[in-house]
């Protein structure tokens, strides 16, 4: 683990560290804030654990710099950790014409297509390699009380992530989901690149697939922008509504009138989405 930056915020530590991949065989940045609940050594309380995911083009530093998250989760005694979207480095495969696939894109998956499964493994990451890191890096952090949230590809990421890993990452949201990616152009090609054109195969990355095999007992928190300029083409919230409604799927769809994709939209509901996981997580 090698410091990066380290500012004094609310209180708590917003930190960027650097350390190896083997999953994506690179060095990959994750931002940390540990909030002052967390650096108190003579309380010894560990604190709950929170996993943001950031949507495409973005860093780790997107989310620190622009959510507004750190005063809630400093009030609220939360650990947030924001990995970086996609592996990095010279050696790994890009492309030069597309923003939506290559570095900043890694839509949280496993690829299984030559050249980018040498480095794209991301649910890998995410799901084994993040908290083991957490455990071996964050004395503080408390990984049985973890939950997990995200941006529009990171809110994909979230849900999919929980779906197939509930007892992991307990609690889950997201702001501006791509929810059905296997039925929207964001996803599939993006799934046509990372998993080839086998569609049959894409299912374990999409959602709205998922809940209809394996719902979990999370009350899943979503919130939507009505002018979201991507809502009708690459995000179909109303799909994964009705899939949670068939099966049971306890889910909150909250749209949001007049706000958009950005990120002035997060920071106008984060604190929601922090006080939602901190109550679950108890």
């Amino acid at each position: 683990m090698t410091p990066i930056s380290e500012n004094k915020i609310y209180g708590g530590i917003q930190s960027v560290y650097e350390h190896r991949s083997d999953a994506c065989a690179c060095d990959m940045r994750v931002a940390v804030f540990m909030p002052p609940q967390a650096l108190d050594k003579a309380k010894d309380k560990p604190c709950p654990v929170l996993i943001w995911l950031s949507g495409l083009t973005c860093t780790e530093q997107n989310f620190i710099t622009k959510a507004g998250a750190q005063r809630m989760a400093a009030e609220l005694g939360i650990i947030i950790v924001a990995p970086d979207t996609s592996p990095r480095g010279d050696h790994v495969p890009d492309t030069e014409d597309r923003y939506d696939f290559g570095k900043g894109a890694g839509f949280y998956l496993d690829a299984t297509v030559m050249p980018w499964m040498e480095n794209y493994a991301m649910e890998t990451y995410i799901r084994d390699e993040l908290p083991f890191w957490i455990k071996a890096s964050l004395p503080m952090a408390d990984t049985r009380r973890m939950g997990i949230t995200g941006h529009s590809m990171g809110g994909h990421g979230a849900l999919t992530l929980h779906l197939k890993n509930p007892t992991l990452f307990k609690t889950c949201s997201a702001f501006s989901p791509i929810v059905a990616p296997s039925q929207v152009p964001w996803g599939q090609k993006a799934f046509e690149g990372y998993l080839g054109d086998n569609a049959s195969t894409w299912a374990r990355y999409d959602s709205t697939e998922l809940v209809m095999k394996q719902p979990s007992e999370a009350h899943i928190l979503i919130d939507q922008g009505t002018d979201d300029e991507f809502l009708k083409e690459h995000l179909r919230p109303d799909l994964f509504d009705v899939a949670c409604q068939k099966m049971g799927q306890s889910l909150t769809l909250r749209m949001q009138e007049g706000y958009d994709h950005s990120y002035y939209f997060i920071a106008s509901f984060i604190e929601d989405h922090l006080r939602w996981h901190a109550k679950e997580l108890g």
